[in-house]
């Protein structure tokens, strides 16, 4: 189904006013397909310990 131009602008206004929650979205969904399907081991590792730090740094 073809969207309809007020639907295209509703759109594209959206998009302009996230902009950043829409970048934030993006990488949180790359973050997640690349530890389902391409982290290895040693990648699983590495990302923990950033996790472990990055949590630390937010309880602080």
């Amino acid at each position: 189904m073809a969207q309809t131009d007020a639907q295209k602008r509703a759109q594209e206004k959206y998009e302009a006013d996230n902009r950043e929650r829409r970048r934030y979205l993006t990488s949180r969904s790359t973050a997640r397909s690349f530890i389902r399907s391409k982290a290895t081991a040693e990648d699983l590792g590495e990302l923990q310990k950033l996790i472990d730090q990055r949590r630390n740094e937010l309880q602080k």
